[in-house]
């Protein structure tokens, strides 16, 4: 064979294999992500680049990580805070979180407590007894919420998310290249 025929098969082979592991990394490991609306405002804006990783799946969730879920009441993916695991009851009350009867901080809402000072609540009281008719949530399900709580649609419109559909954990914002690090 000719120089330039190797040279060919030479490239031919490193794109193929390029392409098997773009293609094994974006389907198995790691997925890209654009936020649309401003329910996770102020944590995240529209139109924020992330980089979600799949491997929470194996690797398991935590309370208040950030995941992307195949939405239960349309075609599209939403992006939200897990506030409650499997085992867990959730109660909102007076604008303080509890989580199995422990009152929680939530320092990523800072921003629109301090705001709402004067207007009202940041997150009316709610039990999660009364949004999904149980006392604990169950085996497979996580409850979320968005950070802008009062414009998000989340566990409080939909209920619970079921984890087989969650996409995974948002783990690195990329653009823009100004706020660029960990999505915390």
């Amino acid at each position: 064979m000719s120089n330039w025929k190797e040279e060919i098969v030479s490239w031919g082979k490193a794109v193929g294999i390029a392409v098997i592991i773009v293609v094994v990394v974006r389907n198995l490991i790691f997925a890209p992500y654009i936020v649309k609306g401003e329910s996770m405002l102020p944590t995240l804006q529209n139109d924020n680049r992330l980089i979600v990783s799949k491997f929470s799946k194996w690797e398991g969730y935590k309370h208040f990580d950030i995941i992307v879920f195949n939405a239960p009441d349309s075609k599209e993916k939403y992006i939200k805070r897990i506030i409650g695991l499997p085992g867990d009851t959730v109660e909102m009350k007076h604008d303080t979180l509890y989580i199995n009867g422990k009152a929680y901080n939530e320092p990523y809402l800072k921003t629109w407590k301090e705001k709402n000072e004067t207007e009202g609540l940041v997150t009316g009281d709610f039990t999660l007894q009364e949004i999904t008719n149980k006392k604990v949530i169950p085996k497979g399900y996580v409850f979320v919420l968005g950070d802008n709580r009062l414009v998000s649609k989340d566990s409080r419109y939909f209920g619970l998310v079921p984890m087989k559909d969650i996409v995974g954990k948002a783990v690195l914002r990329i653009w823009p290249v100004d706020e660029a690090g960990l999505v915390k």
